[in-house]
C-alpha cells in the first residue's frame, strides 16, 4: 500500500474532469439562466463519482 493515498491515473482524470464540468456548468447556469445546464452538472457529478469509486477499488485491491 502506498503511503500517499491520492488518486492517480484514470481515477484522477475522471475526478478532475467531473469537477471542471460541474464548475463550468454551474457558471453557465448563473450567467445564462438556462436550466438545461443542470444536466451537465449532473453528468459532471456522475463522472466524478465514478472516479472516486475507481480510486476506492485501487486502494482496496480491485474488484471483490
Amino acid at each position: 500500500m502506498s503511503a500517499n493515498p491520492s488518486p492517480s491515473g484514470l481515477a484522477l482524470l475522471l475526478i478532475m474532469l467531473g469537477s471542471l464540468t460541474m464548475f463550468a456548468a454551474t457558471t453557465a447556469v448563473f450567467v445564462t439562466h438556462e436550466p438545461a445546464w443542470r444536466y451537465a452538472i449532473v453528468v459532471g457529478a456522475l463522472v466524478q463519482f465514478i472516479g472516486w469509486v475507481r480510486h476506492g477499488r485501487q486502494l482496496r485491491g480491485g474488484r471483490r
